[in-house]
C-alpha cells in the first residue's frame, strides 16, 4: 500500500475517536448529570494541563526506538480510560477518567504530524491529503452518531470512542511506517531530551509563533463544548446538528486538499492572520444566534479559523525548530493550541454558558482579535519573512 493511503487510514482512525468526542462528550456528561460548570472544567482539565503533561509525554516517546511504539500504548491505554467512564461515580470520577484518556490519546496527533511533515517534505506529497482524510472520517463518525443518538443512549458514545481508540492501536502497528525516533541511533539521555525542549522555550519568535496559534485555536472552545446544547435549544434536529458540523469539517477538508498551491504562495504567516480574522467574524456572527440558514455559510469559515491556522503553525513550527527537537515542538505547539488556550476557554466556557448562554461567544471573538494582534506582530519577524 502506498505510504499516502497508509498515513491516510491512520489519520481516518484517528478521527474516528475525535469525530464523536469533540462534539458529543458534553452530551454524554450531561446526561449524567452535570451541570455546564462541571462539563466545562472535564473538558478543560486535559487542556489545561497539557503543557506539562504533552511536553512530558513527548520526552518519553522521544525515548523509544520507533516513533510507532508510543503510539500504540498511549491508544490502548486510552481506550481503558475511555471504557472505565460508562462507571466512573460522579464528577470527580468522570473527571479523572476523561483527564487520563484525552491526555493520552490527544498525544498521538502531534506524534504522526511529526511524520507525516517529515514524508511530505522528502516524498514530495501533500500533507494535507493524510490529514484531511482524517478530518473525512470526523464528519462520517460526527454524522453517525447524530443518527445513532435518536434511538440509542448517551453510552453509546463512549463505547464508540474506546472501540475507535482500540481500532487506532492497531493501525499504529500496521500502518505507521517503522520509522526510527532518532537516526543518529540511541535515543540521547532524557536529561539531554528536556534540555532540547527548554532551548524552544526561550525562542522568542517559536513561543510566539505557538501562543498566537493558541489564541486561535482557543477561540473554538466555546463552540465546541456548547454548539451543539445551544443549536438544540434553537430547535434544530440532532441529525441537522451533525450536519452542520460536517459542513464545517467539509470545509476544512477542502481547503487540505484542494488549496495547497495557493497556501503556499500565500505563506504561514499570512495564513495564520487570515484564520484570526475569519474567527473574529465567526464567533461575533455566533453571538447573535444565527437562524439555520445563516449557519451554514458560517460553519464554512472553519477553513480558516481551524484548517488555515492549523496547517500555518504546523509549516511555522517545522520551519522554526531543528530536527532533534521536531517531536517536542509539536508536542509544544499542540500542548498549546489543542491545550492550554482551549483548556482556558473550555472553562470559562461553562461558567459563560450557564450566565449568557449564546452571548458567550462574544469571549471567543476577543480571544481571536488578541491572536490576529499576534499573527500580525508575528508576520514582521525577519525568520517568519526569510522562511527560515
Amino acid at each position: 500500500m502506498p505510504l499516502v493511503a497508509r498515513l491516510s487510514l491512520f489519520y481516518v482512525a484517528i478521527y474516528l475517536v475525535i469525530g464523536v468526542s469533540l462534539p458529543y462528550v458534553a452530551t454524554f456528561l450531561r446526561a449524567r448529570g452535570l451541570s455546564g460548570a462541571e462539563i466545562g472544567a472535564v473538558l478543560a482539565a486535559p487542556l489545561l494541563l497539557k503543557p506539562f503533561t504533552g511536553a512530558a509525554l513527548a520526552v518519553w516517546a522521544d525515548g523509544f526506538r520507533l516513533r510507532r511504539s508510543p503510539m500504540i500504548l498511549l491508544a490502548i491505554a486510552a481506550a481503558c480510560a475511555y471504557l472505565a467512564m460508562l462507571v466512573a461515580p460522579g464528577f470527580w470520577g468522570l473527571l479523572v477518567c476523561w483527564l487520563l484518556g484525552a491526555t493520552l490519546f490527544s498525544t498521538i496527533s502531534p506524534l504522526i504530524d511529526v511524520v507525516t511533515l517529515r514524508r511530505a517534505r522528502t516524498e514530495g506529497f501533500n500533507y494535507g491529503l493524510p490529514r484531511g482524510s482524517g478530518s473525512s472520517a470526523f464528519i462520517a463518525a460526527n454524522l453517525a452518531m447524530g443518527l445513532v443518538l435518536t434511538w440509542m443512549g448517551a453510552e453509546v458514545i463512549v463505547v464508540w470512542i474506546t472501540v475507535a481508540a482500540l481500532l487506532t492501536a492497531f493501525a499504529a502497528f500496521a500502518l505507521v511506517p517503522a520509522e526510527r525516533v532518532h537516526d543518529e541511533g540511541e535515543a540521547p539521555a532524557k536529561r539531554d531530551r528536556w534540555k532540547g525542549l527548554g532551548s524552544l522555550l526561550t525562542d522568542r519568535v517559536f513561543v510566539l509563533a505557538v501562543v498566537t496559534a493558541g489564541l486561535i485555536q482557543g477561540a473554538h472552545g466555546f463552540y465546541y463544548s456548547f454548539s451543539t446544547i445551544l443549536w438544540r435549544r434553537q430547535e434544530i434536529p440532532e441529525p441537522m446538528i451533525g450536519v452542520l458540523w460536517g459542513v464545517g469539517v467539509a470545509a476544512e477538508v477542502g481547503f487540505m486538499w484542494f488549496l495547497e498551491p495557493w497556501r503556499r504562495r500565500v505563506g504561514p504567516g499570512r495564513l495564520l492572520a487570515m484564520g484570526a480574522g475569519a474567527a473574529v467574524i465567526r464567533w461575533t456572527a455566533y453571538a447573535f444566534a444565527p437562524p439555520l440558514w445563516a449557519l451554514f455559510p458560517l460553519q464554512m469559515l472553519h477553513a480558516f479559523t481551524f484548517a488555515a491556522s492549523f496547517l500555518a503553525s504546523l509549516q511555522l513550527i517545522e520551519r522554526l525548530t531543528p530536527p532533534k527537537s521536531a517531536s517536542a515542538a509539536q508536542a509544544l505547539n499542540s500542548a498549546v493550541s489543542q491545550g492550554f488556550t482551549l483548556g482556558l476557554a473550555t472553562l470559562a466556557s461553562g461558567p459563560l454558558f450557564d450566565a449568557l448562554g449564546v452571548k458567550g461567544y462574544w469571549a471567543m471573538a476577543a480571544l481571536g482579535a488578541a491572536g490576529l494582534v499576534g499573527a500580525l506582530v508575528l508576520g514582521r519577524s525577519a525568520r517568519v519573512k526569510a522562511g527560515a
